[in-house]
């Protein structure tokens, strides 16, 4: 006999929150489960071990739309895995991007935290950098 899991086991088994398990449904990354006679969802082990590698995918800051590849390749096992090194290598490259723009951010941020005085708030470096960015005037007299 087959186990079969609510969706709140599941839920507790995988880490993943019912309403995002719902989502992954309603997106097509897991499959709408069999319906019990009092009309609740219940999964399967299939399901279980798709949604824990949605989960670690998404741990590794796979978008949605990479994991729905990335489960499709893996749904062929003969095939070569150059497709999943492709998106993996974009992944990377996503991240390092992201990385420099956060690195630019904090050393803009130090630099402006390294002039302020600590004095009053009319005369704070921060508060001055955020509206010199927006171009609009910031304090009392705005």
């Amino acid at each position: 006999m087959t186990r079969t899991y609510a969706i709140g086991e599941l839920s507790r088994r995988t880490g993943v929150k019912v309403t995002t398990i719902r989502y992954y449904e309603q997106n097509g990354l897991i499959a709408e489960p069999e319906r019990a006679t009092s009309g609740h969802r219940r999964y399967d082990d299939a399901a279980l071990e798709r949604l824990g590698f949605i989960r670690q995918a998404r741990q590794l800051g796979f978008d949605p739309t990479a994991i729905r590849e990335l489960l499709d390749l893996a749904a062929d096992p003969n095939r070569p895995c150059t497709a999943v090194d492709i998106i993996a290598k974009h992944h990377v490259d996503e991240i390092t991007i992201r990385i420099q723009h956060l690195s630019a951010l904090r050393n803009e941020l130090q630099r402006v935290l390294d002039n302020c005085g600590s004095g009053r708030i009319g005369d704070c470096h921060v508060l001055q950098s955020i509206a010199d960015r927006t171009g609009h005037k910031q304090g009392p007299d705005a």
